[in-house]
Order: C-alpha cells, then structure tokens, then sequence
C-alpha cells in the first residue's frame, strides 16, 4: 500500500512539475506574441476563441463527453489532442488524435492538414489538459483555427485543472502509450 500512496504522490509532483514548466512556457508565449499566434491569423478567429469562458456553448463538459463515446447512438466526435505530446503518451482519451501544441505554428499547421478534407459540419471535440483552463495555451489558437477555416461543430473539453484531475483521476476512460 505504501508503494502505490508513493507512486502516486511521485505522480501528482511530476504532473506539478510539468505544468509549472508549461505555465513558464505559456508566460514566455503571451510576451512573445500571445498564445502562439501565427502571421496572418484571422482576429474573427481570434474573437471566436475569446468566446471560450466556462458555460459557454463552445465547451463541453467532460462527463458530457463520457456519455456520448459511451452511447450506442450518439455521433462520434473526431477528438483531437492539441496539448504537450508528453501528456498525451502519459494518458488520453481513447481514439483521440495527437496534433501538436495549439500554441505551436507547427501544431497548428498539422491541425490544418488533419482536418482540410473534413466536411465543415464535422463535429470535433478539442482538448488540452495541461494546465488549469484559464492559463491553458494551446485550446484557444486550434479552435480560432478550427472557426477561421469554417467549422460550425467544434467543442473545446473543459478542463478546470489539469487533464489527470478532471479526466483520468475520475474513473473516465483513457489510454496510456505503451
């Protein structure tokens, strides 16, 4: 029992570790130009991702989410990860994507090239995860992106803390990298 209270805790001090470290990056991104923002970038898409406060129509909640992949009937979203490929090895949603860091013109370049065939109704689920909502830097620069190219059924997960609190540490299905 110790082993595992131990290997939690080591758990839950990396996770400190790496979300200080990307909270340092975030910091670096918005003197250096804000939240990864690329030449050209459309302010409506800019606009539309300022919209992303917690109740809006844009989020969606993770036990949403949950009950939608569960349902037999629901239309699937394309889930796509757009956060630190790290997190993402560490635990995901099933089926998600890995894309890039939203905050990384190299993210949102392979963004594009993932979704440039889809039909612009496609519904799409966003999410992140490594770091409290309000300081996440990558949601915001992939869904202005996802609005700019014309897609009227993107959602951004809601993540309030960090994707292991509010998605895997309550029993929510994921998928660890081997």
């Amino acid at each position: 029992m110790i082993a595992g209270c131990e290997a939690y805790a080591l758990r839950r001090a990396l996770g400190t570790v790496a979300a200080l470290l990307l909270l340092a990056a975030h910091s670096f991104a918005q003197t250096a130009g804000g939240y990864g923002a690329t030449v050209g970038q459309a302010s409506g898409a800019q606009t539309a991702a300022s919209e992303l406060t917690p109740g809006s129509a844009q989020l969606i909640a993770p036990e949403d989410l949950v009950r939608i992949l569960q349902s037999a009937t629901a239309a699937k979203p394309l889930i796509l990860n757009v956060g630190p490929r790290m997190l993402y090895l560490q635990a995901h949603i099933p089926g998600a994507e890995y894309i890039g860091a939203g905050s990384d013109a190299r993210g949102i370049e392979q963004l594009r090239a993932r979704v440039k065939a889809l039909p612009r109704d496609r519904f799409i689920v966003l999410y992140c995860g490594c770091c409290p909502w309000s300081h996440c830097p990558n949601v915001r620069p992939a869904y202005g992106e996802l609005h700019a190219m014309g897609f009227t059924k993107v959602k951004v997960l809601y993540i309030a803390d960090n994707f292991g609190t509010d998605w895997v540490y309550k029993g929510y299905p994921s998928v660890k990298e081997q």
